[in-house]
């Protein structure tokens, strides 16, 4: 507001000297500058140059040398031109005052004056006082904007981004004062700003402008105050990533919105309440399916402002009827059962080796391909439960067959098939030699065994478990009745495709026979079907009689 004055004044004063003829010539704080005499119009006669009424600085005759006055003001530091304009060097605020150029010439004595006016550009914006934070709703002196040495005195506004500040006296207050050195002249202005902040206002930039009739708006760095309001909402939250199982460790953190944030909250536990100072989070540990329930946080000092969560603790438990090697006998009834606890819906599914079963194992008369290794896997929500059990299915030893083979010129290969569990071992009441077996599956193995026989033979197949054992018996011819025997069948399988042939043959001609004696049956009913009433048939009776006896022994053949 003083500078806003000062210059009204300044541009009131030269708008009077323009009006009255007064010469006004601006000047820059510690330059040199130069005031015309009648803007150099003058040709002879004496000129003086003064300030005030009695202050004298030089007189000068045309075409001498100038003489200068004592004046400890402007001694060494003026001169004067060959117009006779005066240059003074190192102007001050002191200079700033008129200045008369006095030109005697024959007849008259004229002046001329001249108002020189001093300027000075201000320093750049300085902050100082600053403070770090600011509560919302309270009225917080938050810095001091100064800028000095200035003529005229610079303006100070404040800008909350880009948004000048308006004082209204309650929520901005804005104090400007200007000082002026005694000793210079010069001006220095600082302002003071009181602000009451919002939420609104975290990370806002606030800064103060230096303005100047002379110089360019300059701005102060930015400033930027933590803005600090009391708690309205608690927050709580898992920091662990669910789900949670039992003998995991969870993790709660209680937040507030205030700032700063408080640093100690109370958490509830299952009725238990726990303080933890300089911490916002707790930590569960080695959680069970009790563990399962709301839990909560709040401010120690506000217990009502709180915030809370449910937990649950997943659990899942599996037991099967029979665990372990499970013995059942050939044929018997077999079922598992299983029983499940679960926090959930799980899923189970069965598998057998490799193989992935449709539901449980139930089994209403027990082979011995059901024995083997049964897995039961139960998951749900990120638990996951195997259960396993075998199941050997046992039986005393049977032989499904007894065969024998020829294994070459003159060898028998004798072949046993046996199935039982515990797997069947095999004896023969003869020695062998190449002797082999199939691998054991499903409870069946085939032993083999091969022979030569010398006379006829009855060799039995022993197989044994530790359930019982069982034998048969084959007979076993030597190779030469074998051949023998295959001549003698060879031979009566050629006597018996003759007998066919010659019955194929038969049977043709009697099929001859049957077809002509329809035939000669038709013709005869034909016949007699044409015949009229007291015609008579071309031949004579005895010649029908003939082809008749003839007919009739064709039917007897």
């Amino acid at each position: 507001m003083h500078c806003t004055a000062f210059l009204k004044c300044l541009l009131t004063v030269c708008l009077i000297n323009q009006v009255s003829g007064l010469e006004t010539v601006t000047g820059k704080y510690g330059d040199t500058v130069e005031l015309p005499c009648n803007n150099g119009h003058v040709m002879k006669g004496l000129v003086k140059w003064k300030y005030d009424v009695d202050g004298n600085i030089l007189v000068k005759h045309v075409g001498q040398n100038a003489s200068f006055s004592n004046d400890v003001n402007y001694k060494n530091r003026v001169d004067i031109k060959q117009d006779f304009g005066l240059i003074i060097r190192e102007v001050t605020m002191a200079d700033q005052k008129t200045f008369t150029c006095m030109v005697a010439g024959d007849d008259d004595i004229l002046e001329y004056p001249v108002q020189l006016v001093i300027y000075k550009l201000p320093s750049q914006p300085q902050i100082t006082n600053q403070t770090t934070a600011m509560a919302v709703g309270k009225l917080t002196k938050l810095a001091q904007c100064r800028t000095e040495s200035a003529n005229p005195a610079a303006n100070i506004t404040w800008f909350k981004n880009k948004t000048p500040l308006l004082s209204d006296g309650t929520a901005i207050k804005i104090s400007t004062t200007v000082d002026v050195d005694k000793a210079t002249g010069l001006s220095s202005t600082k302002s003071d700003l009181e602000y009451t902040a919002m939420k609104g206002d975290i990370g806002a930039n606030f800064y103060c402008q230096i303005q100047h009739i002379r110089s360019p708006n300059m701005d102060s760095s930015p400033l930027i105050f933590t803005v600090n309001y009391p708690t309205e909402e608690v927050t709580l939250q898992v920091v662990s990533l669910g789900p949670f199982k039992e003998g995991d460790n969870v993790t709660l953190k209680c937040t507030a919105d205030g700032n700063p944030p408080p640093s100690s909250y109370i958490f509830y536990m299952k009725g238990e309440k726990k303080t933890v100072e300089n911490s916002n989070t707790y930590t569960l540990t080695n959680v069970t399916r009790e563990s399962t329930g709301e839990y909560k946080c709040s401010l120690v000092d506000s217990e009502d402002k709180a915030a809370s969560l449910p937990i649950t603790v997943e659990y899942l438990d599996v037991d099967l009827s029979t665990t372990g090697k499970i013995f059942k006998g050939l044929g018997e009834r077999f079922e598992m059962t299983i029983d499940v606890k679960a926090s959930g819906t799980p899923q189970t599914s069965w598998r057998k080796g490799n193989i992935k079963l449709d539901s449980l194992p139930k089994f209403d008369k027990l082979k011995y391909s059901d024995s083997g290794v049964y897995e039961c896997v139960v998951s749900m929500a990120g638990l996951k439960k195997t259960r396993t059990f075998e199941l050997i299915v046992q039986g005393s030893p049977v032989i499904k067959n007894l065969i024998k083979n020829r294994g070459g010129s003159v060898n028998k290969v004798l072949t046993c098939e046996a199935e039982g569990f515990p797997k069947p071992t095999v004896q023969w009441s003869v020695n062998g030699t190449d002797f082999a077996e199939t691998a054991y599956v499903d409870g069946k193995v085939t032993y083999s065994i091969t022979i030569v026989p010398k006379v006829n033979l009855t060799v039995s197949c022993t197989v044994s478990n530790t359930l019982g054992s069982v034998n048969k018996s084959i007979n076993v011819s030597p190779l030469v009745e074998d051949l023998t025997i295959a001549k003698q069948d060879q031979k009566d399988d050629y006597n018996d495709q003759a007998t066919l042939a010659v019955g194929i043959v038969f049977g043709l001609i009697l099929a001859v026979l049957a077809i002509g004696l329809a035939y000669w049956l038709y013709m005869k009913k034909y016949r007699q079907g044409s015949w009229k009433t007291g015609e008579k048939e071309n031949g004579s009776a005895e010649e029908s009689k003939k082809l008749e006896e003839n007919q009739s022994q064709k039917a007897d053949v």
